[in-house]
């Protein structure tokens, strides 16, 4: 269900309306009744970036640290 309050309405009612979105309404605010902005549930979403997600891991203690595979090919040539 969705209603559309004016702008000072949702001014004075913030709270109520946030508890009527947390219920799971949908509240549309409107300015001279045109719809401005929309009130809805907030949905968490978690982010996983690239495809490996967790399975890298690294020793923030080393980080800084050159890699010997890396040195081993510098110093070599």
């Amino acid at each position: 269900m969705s209603q559309t309050v004016n702008v000072h309405e949702a001014k004075t009612s913030l709270s109520r309306l946030l508890e009527r979105v947390e219920a799971g309404e949908r509240i549309t605010i409107a300015r001279a009744g045109k719809p401005v902005a929309d009130l809805v549930p907030h949905v968490r979403v978690d982010l996983v970036f690239g495809l490996a997600g967790d399975q890298l891991t690294y020793d923030p203690d080393a980080f800084d640290e050159p890699m010997a595979e890396i040195q081993d090919l510098f110093e070599d040539a």
